[in-house]
Parts: C-alpha cells; structure tokens; sequence
C-alpha cells in the first residue's frame, strides 16, 4: 500500500516521542493524522479521525494502552495496531497480540522497525500474524524455559525462513534473530534448525 494513503495516528505521553514519530513517518510518507497523549485522547482521536493505523505506548497517564488496542480492535478489523513500547515483559508482549495489536516494537529498536512493522500490518490481514503467534507463544510449554521472544523465532521456523527474512517478519535485527537462535538451540539441546523444529513439534511448541 501508498504510505500516502495509510493516516496514522500516534498515541504516546511523551511530546518529544510524538514529535519524533510525526517527523519520520511524515517523511516516509505515512500521513499523520493526529496525536493523543492520553487513552482519553486517543479514543477521541480514533472516533473523530478514523486512522487507519495506530502506533501506541502502553504506559498511559489515564489508562493501559492495552485498552486502546481492544477497542480499536473491537470496532476494527483491518486497523494497524503497532504497540511501541519499553517494555521487553513476555506477559505484555502476549497480552498485546491475544487483544489484537498486528507488531510489537520496543522503543529501543531504530525507528525503520516502526516503519517496517506499520507497513507490514497492511501487506498481511490485520492481527493475522499476531494472532499466530499467540496461539504459538500459548503452547509455551514449562521446561524448556522460551521466552516469548524466542517463541516467535521458533514459530517461525519451518517456513524455512533465514535469519534475515525472520527479522523482517519480526521487525527485529539480524544480529538478534541469530542471539535468539542460539539460545533457542541451547535450551531445547540441539545444534541445528531441523532438530530444533523436531523437538518443537514432538512437543507440541509450534504445530
């Protein structure tokens, strides 16, 4: 899709962070719509303008911007919902894809993942891949000790995907795709990537 044509709308309860954002997807194309520093704003937003994309922090002055995404959701299903945010805690990451977010990108990652992830969310339905991998990450199995993290890598590989394609499909580096490749390979005791997909079948981690 045009970026163009793709109007989003930036929810964060830092000025400097929305200022940020506004100016690189503006120069990227995307046509920023608006800002809300609050849920309160944001619901205001959304119901005035009709974004349709949404990039959103989860610590809110008024609320979760977990909120934002169920609501969002629930009266969308072709919404992007890309939640930016500090927080790394599998619980949140997991919350955030059963509620409906489409990608999931921490505030450390350079600002081409936001816009890789928001372009992304167009190219697949809305929340389709999210939805995969929480159905992946919920067949987490005690044990083997994957993070969440690890569990979209994981998931990812029967496709047969490289490490390069896995980052792009997780907005995430190479150099951490491969960081948890081999932390996957060590907990689950294997040296390769068949074998890690073997014993990730026979225990009903990715089906």
């Amino acid at each position: 899709m045009d970026n163009s044509k793709i109007s989003v709308l930036i929810v964060d309860d830092h000025q400097v962070v929305r200022a940020g954002l506004s100016s690189a997807l503006s120069n990227a194309g995307f046509n920023v719509v608006g800002e809300a520093a609050s849920k309160s704003e944001a619901f205001a937003q959304i119901a005035h303008k009709s974004p349709t994309a949404i990039i959103v922090d989860l610590n809110l002055p008024d609320g979760s911007g977990l909120e934002i995404i169920t609501w969002a959701r629930g009266i969308s299903s072709t919404i992007a919902i890309v939640v930016l945010t500090l927080s790394d805690d599998d619980a949140h990451l997991l919350a955030c894809l059963q509620a409906g977010a489409s990608a999931y990108v921490l505030k450390s990652a350079p600002l081409t993942e936001v816009i890789a992830a928001l372009s992304h969310s167009f190219i697949s339905p809305a929340s389709f891949i999210a939805r995969g991998l929480s159905a992946a990450i919920s067949r987490k199995k005690v044990g083997f000790g994957l993070t969440a993290r690890e569990m979209q890598v994981l998931s990812l590989l029967p496709t047969g995907f490289n490490a390069s394609q896995i980052a792009r499909e997780l907005f995430i580096s190479e150099a951490t795709v491969k960081t948890h490749l081999s932390a996957i390979y060590r907990k689950l005791r294997v040296s390769k990537r068949t074998e890690a997909v073997v014993v990730a079948i026979k225990h009903s981690l990715i089906i």
